[in-house]
C-alpha cells in the first residue's frame, strides 16, 4: 500500500524559508520520479518541481525556479523541498506525488499524499 504523507508546513511571513518532508512507504521510493505540487485558495493545481529517481536531476516550475530546491534520500525514503524568500502567493496546500509506472510519463500522477498547509502571512 503505497503512502505519502508530507510534513513541515505552517505559518511563515513573507521572505521567510520553510522545508517541507514527505515521507514515502509502500513501494520501491528510489525507482520513481517524485514532485510537489500546490493548491492555492480558489486556483487549481501547480505543479512546483521533479526530481529524477536518483536525484540526479531536478526540474522547477516558474513560480519557484531560483528559491527552492526539491532533493531527496533514497535511504531514509523521504522527499523534500527547501522554500527561501516566501511571498504570499506561496500560500497553499503543498502535495507530494508519485509519479506512475509508464517509462518517461514524469506527470502522469498515481498517489498523493494528503497535503501540508503552508500560509505566507505577515
Amino acid at each position: 500500500q503505497v503512502q505519502l504523507v508530507e510534513s513541515g508546513g505552517g505559518l511563515v511571513q513573507p521572505g521567510g524559508s520553510l522545508r517541507l518532508s514527505c515521507a514515502a512507504s509502500g513501494f520501491t521510493f528510489s525507482s520513481f520520479y517524485m514532485s510537489w505540487v500546490r493548491q492555492a485558495p480558489g486556483k487549481g493545481l501547480e505543479w512546483l518541481a521533479g526530481i529524477f529517481s536518483t536525484g540526479t536531476n531536478a526540474y522547477y516550475g516558474n513560480s519557484v525556479v531560483g528559491r527552492s530546491t526539491i532533493s531527496r534520500d533514497n535511504a531514509k525514503n523521504t522527499l523534500y523541498l527547501q522554500m527561501r524568500d516566501l511571498k504570499s502567493d506561496d500560500t497553499a496546500v503543498y502535495y507530494c506525488v508519485k509519479s506512475g509506472e509508464v517509462p518517461g510519463a514524469y506527470y502522469e500522477f498515481d498517489y498523493w499524499g494528503q497535503g501540508t498547509q503552508v500560509t505566507v502571512s505577515s
